[in-house]
């Protein structure tokens, strides 16, 4: 008796992300079963073992991926820094931008006042252009509020965008994301830093924990964020709670936030610009992804790249994402990214898109996810290609003809 599925996929190219022998773990003339959200089938359509399905598809030659992760934004916000940009542009400093209320500062303010459903509205727009590009699984930081309550204001909205719209949404607290203004009474300096953590870890870390908002918890180790030791005590706490952590590392300076994250085998760490070839070998024995983020790299004009080929020749993950946020990285394409991760980074094809779909999965610590394989997620997109190298190769020129997400039609 033929087994029965709900979506039966023929006549498709697969880019399965599988260590087959061939490039993208192609499978020329194959087929994907779906039931019940996840791939039952997906192989040679010739070995197809007996089906029936309510919907079937005819897929015309097409080439079918794992549907794409971006494993790094900040895309919850209040207002936008389109009039700084402007104004760095003009020339004046950062410094001077900052003087006047801008930077960070500036979206902070924003994101405060702004209601709940208004940044609902805004980030709604930034997830469907995602959306459109065949991405079915987002991670969101919060790090705008510096202050529990508009923290967990961002991080219900983060949950309502997976609940409302078809993708897979992981929440990440990044509650040390920079110093806020009520916490610079003596100039922002290590005394102020060392309280605003305590407040992290003593007032804001347990009621994140507590209120299950958060799948991860993340810092910002930097020269002008938070010291290695500041960023420890944030980790501690954060494994006391049971929560997973990640950081923004080596991306400005080598503070070695990456050897510091390993340690506590940390999900992923992210920008590595400023990462040490010596330092790799300890992500590799960790599990620890390594994410690029060339948006940011692009928009700031950053000339240091991070260390790839160490990367790829110790077999660490690598994955890709946007890091769309207002002021880095306004980016809403993780296709983009992809090209700009092959072009500025030296990232092959094959590796941008291992790396913007099983590498980002891993990345949010999703198994299930980012492979063409029985028994993982049917998460799909459809592509009217011709080889999956046309996905880093072309700028806003390709979108998915069909994409499924947990098994349903998007």
């Amino acid at each position: 008796m033929a087994q029965h599925c709900d979506w039966l996929l023929t006549n498709l190219r697969l880019a399965t992300l599988l260590d087959n022998g061939l490039p993208y773990g192609e499978i020329g003339s194959g087929a994907l079963a779906l039931c019940d959200g996840a791939i039952v089938y997906a192989g040679p359509e010739a070995e197809m073992p007996s089906l029936s399905a309510d919907q079937q598809l005819d897929c015309n030659r097409r080439w079918a991926t794992p549907g794409l992760v971006d494993c790094h934004t900040h895309l919850v916000y209040g207002g936008d820094r389109a009039r700084e940009f402007e104004m760095r542009q003009q020339g004046v400093s950062y410094e001077e931008i900052s003087r006047r209320g801008g930077g960070i500062a500036s979206t902070v303010a924003r994101t405060r006042e702004a209601s709940e459903q208004e940044l609902f509205d805004s980030a709604r727009k930034r997830v469907l252009r995602l959306l459109e590009e065949g991405v079915t699984t987002i991670e969101i930081k919060s790090g705008y509020g510096l202050e529990l309550e508009t923290e967990l204001k961002m991080l219900r909205v983060a949950r309502r965008l997976g609940e409302e719209l078809p993708l897979t949404v992981r929440t990440t607290f990044l509650g040390a994301h920079a110093l806020p203004p009520e916490f610079q009474e003596s100039g922002g300096g290590e005394a102020d830093r060392d309280a605003y953590i305590d407040y992290v870890c003593d007032n804001m870390l347990p009621e994140v924990a507590r209120s299950g908002l958060a799948d991860a918890v993340d810092v910002f180790c930097e020269g002008i964020a938070f010291s290695p030791a500041q960023c420890e005590r944030v980790f501690q706490r954060a494994g006391e709670l049971g929560l997973p952590v990640k950081g923004h590392v080596e991306q400005l300076s080598d503070l070695k936030g990456a050897l510091l994250a390993a340690r506590y085998s940390a999900l992923s760490v992210d920008h590595l610009e400023y990462l040490a070839e010596d330092d790799v070998p300890e992500l590799k024995t960790s599990g620890t992804v390594a994410v690029m983020l060339p948006g940011a790299f692009y928009f700031l004009k950053e000339t240091k790249l991070p260390p790839v080929t160490a990367l790829r020749n110790a077999s660490v993950a690598m994955a890709v994402a946007t890091d769309l946020n207002p002021g880095t990285s306004p980016i809403a394409s993780l296709l983009l990214a992809m090209n700009q991760a092959a072009v500025l980074f030296g990232l092959t094809p094959e590796e941008s898109l291992r790396g913007a779909s099983r590498n980002g999965a891993l990345a949010l610590g999703l198994e299930n996810k980012g492979l063409l394989k029985a028994g993982m997620d049917a998460d799909i997109a459809l592509w009217d290609i011709g080889h999956p190298a046309e996905l880093s190769y072309a700028v806003n020129i390709n979108r998915p003809s069909h994409i499924w997400q947990a098994g349903k039609r998007v």
